[in-house]
This record gives structure tokens, C-alpha cells and sequence, in this order.
């Protein structure tokens, strides 16, 4: 499966264990098991570098868990990024890959988010 990059996606997910590395003291992140063992319904917070005209920005934004893949995960946006217009690519609702190297913070699951996982996503990634 392929992962988001910026040249073709317009954004890409960051890596939350190299930010943990460069400041970990200030930049604190899940352990690697807890990374690992996110199951539908959980929320994982990434960091998403967005290309917005000559610039690029980073948000930190919500996802939940839809699915494991190989060594991933399928998820869904569950935030709007607040430096873009509202568009197609990237917003509430879009279905994502990402790996446990992303994940900056957990959010366990409840009742209501795991019915949430159960349904289709406003755009399929590719």
C-alpha cells in the first residue's frame, strides 16, 4: 500500500518516533507496543505536513482506526485542517494509511467510535 507523500498527495504523515527522538523530554509518545496494538475504534494522533501554495504546514490532527493492513493501519480523519480550504483530498472523513511509527498519541475507543469505524468513509484512499 501506498503512503501519502507530499508531491503526489499534496501532504504526508510525519514520523512521531524521530520527533520523540530529537526531544524526548518535551515531545513524549505512546510506546511502540501500544503503537502496535491499536484496534478499529481506537484514535491515533498524527502529524500531517500539508503544502499549502509555497509553504508547508504541519497540524496534528485526530484519526480513527479502522483497520490493521500488513503491518499498518487503515484510518479516518477525524479532524479539518484549519490552514486549508475544505477540499476533496484531505478532510473530515478521509480514509488514510499509516504505521505505528506515526502515532504521536492514543485515544482508547469507546461504544460510539467503534460503530464510527464500522462506516464507509467520505473519500477511499487510493
Amino acid at each position: 500500500m501506498r503512503f501519502p507523500s507530499v508531491a503526489i498527495d499534496g501532504w504526508q504523515l510525519l514520523n512521531g518516533e524521530e520527533h520523540h527522538q530529537w526531544a524526548p523530554g518535551t515531545f513524549p509518545i505512546p510506546t511502540r507496543p501500544e503503537r502496535e496494538g491499536l484496534r478499529a475504534g481506537d484514535f491515533a494522533k498524527l502529524m500531517f505536513e500539508i503544502a499549502v501554495g509555497d509553504r508547508v504546514v504541519v497540524e496534528r490532527m485526530w484519526v480513527l482506526v479502522v483497520a490493521r493492513n500488513e503491518g499498518s493501519f487503515i484510518g479516518v480523519l477525524d479532524n479539518d485542517p484549519t490552514e486549508i480550504a475544505e477540499n476533496d483530498e484531505l478532510w473530515s472523513g478521509t480514509e488514510l494509511p499509516f504505521a505505528a511509527a506515526n502515532v504521536i498519541a492514543i485515544m482508547e475507543r469507546s461504544e460510539s467510535s467503534l460503530a464510527m469505524a464500522k462506516l464507509p468513509p467520505r473519500r477511499s484512499w487510493r
